[in-house]
């Protein structure tokens, strides 16, 4: 935040600045500004409050699960970000940021720590309920449980913003409960009959998002940019409306 986002504003260094990242800082940090100031002002000060309590850290996690859905944002634009930093990383005003700060790390080493932290407080909660007794113990599991569910709404979001060619809204769809590769079998209306029966045991590959009003079948496509492998997209093939009192129409 100090060494390479303020600096961004140094007049000194403007010179330096590629034109790629015109205008496109927010691309490049995600809302890592939004994540140092809850970790600033709030969630460090009472984890360290729990240092001579730690049965109490279970409770920290609870009383923030909210705010902690700042890293679900972060994560989402993290795709866009190392984009971006592929085509302005090597510039001068990085390297120079770099060398004022003593770093043997470039910035993308750090732009991937809020990813890493995220899966590293479950681990944390892990070890600390092997050694925890009965004192604090459920707020812990219920900590660790609450983690655990924002790391899958993590994946699966990350999932879900590479799905192309959908033409209605999403977000009307209700919750995203899962999303996952399957094989598929469909029924083939036209053709010979041997056609069809043949058709009938060979299995598309197809990844399945499930949401609460409707089930999304989509052809995942994998591509390289600069030698890059490119975050996978989902093509959109066709899709269910799914209700809780309707039978499950599919087999995997």
């Amino acid at each position: 935040m100090e060494g390479y986002f303020a600096e961004l504003d140094n007049s000194e260094l403007s010179h330096l600045t590629p034109p790629s990242l015109e205008n496109k800082r927010d691309v490049l940090f995600g809302n890592l500004p939004e994540i140092y100031e809850f970790h600033n002002r709030t969630f460090l000060k009472e984890l360290e409050n729990s240092i001579e309590k730690p049965e109490l850290v279970g409770t920290c996690f609870l009383k923030r699960k909210e705010e902690l859905q700042v890293y679900q944002k972060y994560c989402q634009n993290k795709p866009r970000s190392e984009v971006l930093w592929r085509q302005c990383g090597d510039s001068l005003f990085f390297q120079e940021c770099q060398k004022k700060l003593d770093h043997k790390l470039s910035l993308d080493a750090y732009l991937l720590k809020p990813v890493q932290r995220i899966t590293k407080y479950q681990l944390m909660l892990k070890e600390m309920l092997k050694c925890s007794k009965s004192e604090g113990m459920a707020e812990l599991e219920e900590a660790l449980a609450t983690m655990l569910d924002i790391i899958k709404s993590v994946n699966d979001s990350m999932h879900q913003i590479a799905i192309t060619g959908f033409e209605g809204n999403l977000s009307e769809l209700g919750k995203l409960l899962m999303q996952g590769s399957f094989n598929v079998w469909t029924d083939h209306k036209r053709g010979h009959s041997k056609v069809k029966d043949l058709a009938r045991f060979k299995p598309m590959q197809r990844h399945l998002f499930l949401y609460d009003k409707m089930l999304l079948f989509c052809k995942k496509r994998e591509e390289t940019i600069d030698g890059h492998d490119k975050t996978p997209s989902y093509s959109f093939k066709h899709s269910l409306k799914v209700g809780t009192n309707q039978p499950s129409p599919i087999t995997t």
